[in-house]
């Protein structure tokens, strides 16, 4: 998985993080090798550019991996926040921002949203001091997310500041508790602060073909 992981931020030329704070050091593999990966990757990575449906599918590919969401999940959330009152953009990235693994790696509970994915199915993540085992599950306003019992035995970690992967600053519609070591989603994110590099645009369009 890791080796497939590297060579998908490779494939679409981006850092996504999905390793986590290894991302940030020398051994990213975008630092290592910028090219696709394959035994005439440079050479592609010289080539002409995509195709308009190839630039679609890369930045659909670009947001999929980022919040390591299947191509179903991806289309629901377009259906969704198409039928939805208010800008498209800003209605998609609600949605998926107030998934609890979203939520769970931006207080710095994980280090990546895949080792979010596994605390919560493993019955570590709690919601209002409830555990929640479903990762898509709909944060919602004044909502609290912390460990359960279980989980803090299982994974001793510091709480606050030091939880929080390094590339990865506390959003303002996040609120932590550093003291009971649990976050509160305070308010809603806009589009324009989650400063990501795929076009959500461009995502709608790909599903509208």
């Amino acid at each position: 998985m890791p080796r497939i992981l590297e060579k998908v931020e490779r494939r679409l030329g981006e850092k996504l993080f999905l390793k986590g704070e290894r991302c940030l050091g020398p051994k990213c593999a975008c630092t290592r090798r910028a090219f696709p990966p394959g035994p005439k990757g440079s050479k592609r990575a010289r080539g002409r550019g995509p195709s308009e449906y190839g630039e679609l599918m890369r930045e659909k590919q670009k947001m999929r991996f980022f919040y390591g969401l299947d191509d179903a999940e991806v289309k629901r959330y377009v259906d969704r926040a198409s039928h939805e009152t208010g800008l498209f953009s800003a209605n998609f990235l609600r949605m998926i921002e107030r998934r609890l693994d979203v939520i769970v790696w931006r207080l710095g509970l994980a280090p990546s949203r895949r080792s979010a994915r596994q605390l919560i199915g493993h019955g570590h993540i709690a919601v209002n001091g409830r555990g929640v085992s479903v990762p898509s599950y709909a944060v919602r306003l004044g909502e609290k997310i912390g460990l359960t019992a279980r989980g803090q035995k299982a994974h001793p970690m510091p709480q606050g500041a030091e939880a929080q992967p390094r590339h990865v600053s506390l959003p303002r519609w996040l609120a932590l508790d550093a003291g009971q070591g649990e976050g509160t989603i305070a308010g809603m994110p806009e589009p324009d602060e989650l400063g990501h590099s795929f076009d959500v645009v461009k995502i709608k369009e790909f599903y509208s073909r």
